[in-house]
């Protein structure tokens, strides 16, 4: 199957960019190549570093942007090694960041990457299919415990501990190898009544997996920070997100990198010796429009947040 990606927010990130002719630009989930392509179409004499650590994403990119590849970098690895791919290549400093953090539609459709609800296949969920962990780790080895924290934790799911029970339970008579196996048991475990309304009943169960397989929250604090460091003065950094936690901490990120004090209150003089980072662009984030949303309907939950380095 072809990789198939519909970039979200595309417009709306690629002028929150702010981009310089001659400017150097990190994608850092190019994904099915979308924005990287219109961040190139609008560089001269710049240049575009596309990472992903998908290896599927890093084929369809050298496809959709062989006609740039003057100006473009594409690099195999994970955004949160950002300092280091920059150094590999000699570079001290860009002039703007995206990251896309939603799974590529190519993702959930491919039913062999074990990403959707939908699609009966090995559960997998590694974005980086050279990692160990994957979601059948998860599912199989986790104890009732992790699994329910990660479950109400990452899932926001209000079922979680009936959810780990039955999982843990089905795990005595045999392995949980198939997403279809998974789906049952977690239709099983949520009453038919909370069953009625709302999104697919897996849905936040996958979320959760998927997250802890691919410790998609733990890096993301430290990466913003890290990206924000290595922009130029006037440099931007624009974010999508796909859910609430993802979207909190960018938020919070954003807000902490904007302060020159965190003092306690009521400190006559500030010891803190902090400076500020950061002018937040977006106060509110930007949604997709109502024709995004009826052209793809998986661009719902997106929230775009930009920053520009002071």
């Amino acid at each position: 199957m072809g990789f198939e990606h519909v970039s979200v927010l595309l417009q709306e990130a690629i002028e929150g960019l702010n981009i310089k002719k001659d400017g150097i630009y990190v994608d850092g989930t190019l994904g099915g190549a979308g924005h990287s392509k219109e961040i190139v179409k609008k560089l001269e004499n710049g240049r575009l570093i596309g990472i992903d650590q998908d290896i599927d994403a890093i084929e369809r990119a050298n496809e959709v942007l062989k006609d740039y590849k003057d100006k473009v970098t594409i690099i195999h690895d994970n955004f949160k090694n950002l300092d280091f791919i920059l150094k590999r290549l000699n570079i001290s400093t860009i002039d703007g960041i995206l990251l896309d953090l939603g799974v590529s539609s190519y993702q959930l459709d491919e039913g062999e990457r074990g990403f959707s609800y939908n699609k009966d296949s090995y559960i997998d969920m590694r974005m980086d299919t050279s990692q160990d962990l994957s979601g059948w780790d998860v599912v199989n080895k986790y104890s009732k415990k992790e699994l329910e924290r990660i479950i109400k934790e990452y899932g926001e799911e209000r079922w979680a501990a009936r959810i780990a029970e039955f999982i843990v339970e089905e795990r005595k008579h045999k392995t949980i190898d198939t997403t279809g196996e998974l789906v049952e048991i977690i239709k099983k475990a949520i009453p038919k009544g909370a069953r009625k309304d709302g999104p697919h009943p897996a849905k936040r169960t996958f979320q959760a997996i998927r997250i802890e397989v691919n410790r998609e929250l733990e890096i993301l604090k430290d990466s913003i920070i890290n990206a924000v460091r290595l922009l130029n003065t006037g440099g931007r950094i624009c974010i999508i997100t796909f859910h609430s936690l993802e979207d909190r901490i960018v938020k919070d990120t954003f807000k902490e990198l904007s302060l020159d004090c965190i003092c306690p209150p009521g400190m006559p003089v500030c010891t803190c010796n902090k400076t500020k980072e950061l002018e937040i662009i977006t106060r509110k984030p930007i949604l997709p429009s109502k024709e995004e949303i009826e052209r793809n309907p998986r661009s719902r939950s997106a929230k775009l947040r930009i920053g520009e380095k002071v």
